[in-house]
């Protein structure tokens, strides 16, 4: 999958990138999102495939849709037939976020990215829209912290594995409401907070990387962020686990459902029995092979975002693989017309 696919996922990126990175800093995020959308769809469309969009965004805000069951690809036009050839044929599951932190994107903050996932049919879990309590960490915590466990308690296990004191670690954590007492917890510990407005994603990914100076993410964030999170950390043998929350009263922000009672409903009907089940990176991103990218729309720790000059831009891209086993940071230079020169730094 990675040799079929592999370039064109990453143009797919890309494109969404540039697009949403137009509108860096003016302001409108649901428009950054709307083009990143259509700009990914179009790339996907021209791809020798039948791809099926398992995740999706946009529901909880009315943002603009690649919408969950959506098909994808050359080989889901109505002619097919005359295209493509049933033996050769790739189908994929994709999970896809155009542009995560859309509000990053729109004021102008760092670690906005298009991100994607992709495995084979069936190996991706299709999260509903709600949210996830996360825990990230590096490959030397992988099966050590445990979400189960107090933040003091992962801190401590954390600083052994890691062999570092409490106070040399940094965790990522979204600023919301409901994670007072966690970050509270966490400073008592002894432990740095690193807090987020948006984009837990790349806060996730961070954590697979030595010299980011990110150790851990904890919190609840968005469930289909989370799955996205899970299959970079997969490739990267990395810990990640998430658990889905459906009780509005803990999220304390709006949520899919008008109640505990009807999300447990909606989580049944979706084939999920056990609500309350913690999830590993490889239950999330169960496939075969398992590839992410994003493209960086804003710089980042890890990526730089989009950068244009006269006649072209300049991306870098982050490629993680379970097949080849590889992380590519792929630099790649756009020419949209005649471009007078081209930016090398």
């Amino acid at each position: 999958m990675e040799n079929t696919l592999g370039l064109e996922i990453i143009e797919v990126v890309e494109q969404a990138g540039i697009a949403s990175a137009r509108l860096m800093g003016k302001g409108d995020k649901n428009e950054a999102d709307r083009v990143a959308v259509e700009a990914m769809r179009n790339r996907m469309n021209e791809i020798y495939m039948r791809g099926r969009i398992v995740i999706g965004e946009g529901e909880r805000d009315d943002a603009p849709m690649l919408y969950i069951g959506e098909e994808v690809g050359i080989c889901t036009r109505e002619d097919a037939k005359a295209y493509c050839n049933p033996d050769e044929l790739v189908e994929i599951d994709i999970a896809v976020d155009p542009c995560e932190g859309t509000n990053l994107c729109a004021y102008g903050q760092p670690g906005s990215m298009a991100v994607l996932a992709i495995s084979e049919k069936g190996g991706l879990f299709a999260a509903p829209d709600f949210y996830m309590k996360k825990l990230a960490a590096p490959p030397a915590a992988k099966g050590h912290v445990d979400i189960n466990k107090s933040a003091t308690e992962n801190l401590k296990i954390l600083a052994e594995c890691l062999d570092r004191s409490i106070d040399e670690l940094v965790v990522v954590v979204m600023k919301r409401d409901r994670h007072n007492d966690l970050i509270k917890e966490i400073r008592e510990a002894g432990a740095r907070v690193q807090l987020i407005s948006d984009g837990d994603v790349g806060a996730a990914i961070n954590c697979g990387f030595s010299g980011t100076n990110i150790h851990a993410l904890m919190g609840i964030g968005a469930a289909p962020e989370g799955v996205i999170s899970a299959a970079a950390l997969r490739c990267l043998g990395a810990h990640f686990q998430g658990q889905l929350i459906y009780d509005p009263a803990v999220v304390k922000t709006g949520l899919i459902g008008e109640s505990k009672e009807a999300n447990l409903e909606r989580l049944s009907e979706m084939g999920i029995k056990d609500a309350d089940k913690v999830y590993t990176a490889e239950e999330l991103a169960c496939g075969e092979t398992v590839l992410f990218a994003g493209t960086g729309i804003t710089s980042g720790n890890l990526i730089n975002g989009v950068r244009f000059f006269k006649g072209g831009a300049r991306t870098q891209t982050l490629v993680i693989s379970s097949q080849s086993k590889t992380a590519r940071f792929v630099d790649t230079i756009h020419m949209f017309d005649q471009p007078k020169y081209i930016q090398l730094h």
